[in-house]
């Protein structure tokens, strides 16, 4: 199978000197076609550094990332954003919607961006919004939706066209428990349907246990992963163990 995400040795550190601070540490991982992979750990621990680093929105201090085998590491800034449009998708904390687009026109924005046209592009949109159940919201505007509409919306955008990856920060952040179990089954039947690989931040056990694979991470380290096979419990064992605080 084919690794269509790769990170090796990557680090990140932000300031200088004593106000250094080191946000990875070497974080080596793979993710292949069709896998779904979360990944967990207390706040600040480097997960939504490690999935700006793999979306190629933010660059290693050291280290090296492979997009379906091939190194970001020289691309041109207009190379890294054709690789964004055509095969990452990104699911941003806060949204990240145009505020002056309609949900429709926010979620083909990224195909008229790579020449699709402007009629091809709506019609792709609607249906992915019609498969959020947003299909009678797709005219309304950022600020005339709910929060949990908002999400919908940045994952249809996320997922609309042919893109073989899909990162996520908390997807479900703004959605309760039945809609987020709801998004994740997506999530979850996109790997499977399409061969489309997922790499999700999450804090909630019970949706990371949609996963195939389930990485920990603590101080910017990857310390453990595991199959979520015996089900949320099991994963929130695994992680008061990289987390001590959890015990508490």
């Amino acid at each position: 199978m084919t690794n269509m995400i790769e990170l090796r040795q990557v680090s990140k550190s932000y300031g200088q000197g004593d106000a250094e601070v080191h946000a990875l540490h070497k974080a080596s991982l793979a993710a292949i076609e069709g896998e779904m992979v979360a990944v967990m750990g207390p706040s600040g621990s480097g997960k939504s550094t490690l999935l700006t680093i793999a979306g190629t929105l933010e660059e290693p201090t050291t280290g090296e990332v492979l997009i379906a085998g091939q190194s970001v590491k020289d691309m041109s800034k207009a190379k890294k954003a054709q690789l964004r449009r055509r095969t990452i998708g990104y699911v941003f904390q806060d949204f990240n919607l145009l505020p002056g687009l309609t949900a429709a026109e926010n979620v083909s924005l990224p195909l008229e961006l790579d020449g699709t046209s402007a009629r091809r592009a709506r019609v792709v949109a609607l249906k992915a919004l019609d498969g959020l159940g947003l299909g009678n919201r797709a005219g309304h505007y950022p600020d005339q939706l709910s929060g949990g509409e908002r999400q919908r919306v940045a994952i249809a955008r996320a997922m609309v066209g042919e893109r073989k990856i899909v990162l996520a920060d908390e997807p479900s952040g703004a959605l309760d428990s039945a809609n987020s179990e709801a998004i994740m089954r997506l999530l979850h039947s996109a790997c499977k349907d399409t061969g489309m690989t997922t790499m999700v931040v999450t804090h909630d056990a019970q949706l990371a246990s949609w996963a195939d694979r389930v990485i920990f991470i603590r101080d910017g380290r990857i310390t453990d992963q595991t199959t979520p096979l015996a089900g949320p419990e099991s994963l929130l064992v695994k992680a008061a163990s990289t987390n001590p605080e959890l015990d508490r």
